[in-house]
């Protein structure tokens, strides 16, 4: 893999294209010593992007919660996102906008930082082993709990919030798992490191936690809608660990995870059942609809 530093290309920065390397910024930075940026990633399929302007409305969410003014309009954005996909000429990948803090300004007040902006993409494939989703993955459940919502702006993609969840995967995958199940502040389940997560029971309906200190996933939306066109009834809900046992199926979703099936959290077996294959397949021709209409 080439390191992302040294890669080729245009990167979309403060308003013009700079020369992929040369997007830099300095090591005084306020985003990068005290956490203050926040980020989007976006699925690209074949060739165009999936609910930007979903992911671009949290963008500016994200950062009116963490009290930073994008010194552009979403149509600038959008527009921005649509150039640099189309310059990279990137298929099937990711784009990542992100806005931080600059090196004004150092300590914990940052009132007269320069908000910089910049948006990135690259080809990119299945966030798991491609044949993981037939199989399943495996999960552990973190130490690590998803703090109370009054101590952190819990519904922003900010970076600081995702420390908890680097530290959990690296426990995970040294381990043996692909994830980590993280649980909430009144151990409750909440979500894997970066995606939500959903439980099938005997009945065939679907079980999923309630985003009260955690994201609220796009993708996780567009699921419920799905599963509620096919007649499947989602319930949102508070879950204990305890009750891990008693499901039959548990998939994950998120825009880097698509929809991925588990095989296994802790001790706890899951069946890659029927019912979540066919939402993997609705999923999949949803996003790409562009191509299912040619």
């Amino acid at each position: 893999m080439i390191p992302y530093d040294k890669r080729d290309g245009k990167i979309w920065y403060n308003g013009d294209l700079v020369e992929w390397q040369d997007a830099k910024l300095h090591v005084i930075s306020h985003g990068l010593h005290y956490a203050s940026l926040v980020f989007e990633g976006v699925r690209v399929y074949d060739g165009e992007i999936f609910k930007l302007q979903e992911h671009t409305d949290r963008l500016y969410h994200s950062a009116k919660r963490m009290d930073m003014n994008i010194p552009y309009t979403k149509e600038e954005i959008n527009k921005a996102c649509n150039q640099i996909i189309k310059i990279q000429n990137v298929q099937n990948g990711y784009v990542r906008p992100f806005a931080w803090r600059g090196s004004e300004m150092m300590g914990v007040s940052a009132q007269k930082t320069k908000i910089n902006v910049a948006i990135a993409t690259w080809e990119w494939g299945d966030y798991f082993d491609p044949k993981l989703k037939t199989e399943g993955i495996k999960l552990n459940i973190s130490n690590w709990r998803r703090p109370a919502p009054n101590t952190i702006p819990w519904d922003s993609k900010a970076a600081g919030l995702y420390m908890i969840c680097t530290l959990s995967k690296h426990e995970a995958e040294r381990q043996g798992y692909s994830e980590s199940l993280m649980l909430d502040h009144e151990d409750n389940v909440a979500e894997s490191t970066s995606a939500n997560i959903f439980f099938k029971d005997k009945n065939g309906e679907l079980h999923t936690p309630i985003p009260d200190s955690f994201l609220n996933g796009i993708t996780r939306q567009t699921v419920i809608e799905l599963a509620k066109s096919k007649n499947i009834k989602v319930h949102e809900r508070k879950i204990k660990p305890d009750e891990l046992s008693s499901f039959e199926g548990c998939f994950l979703t998120g825009t880097a995870a698509e929809i991925t099936p588990i095989s296994q959290i802790a001790e706890n077996n899951y069946k890659v059942c029927d019912a979540i294959l066919d939402l993997l397949s609705s999923y999949g021709k949803l996003v790409r609809k562009k191509r299912a209409a040619a």
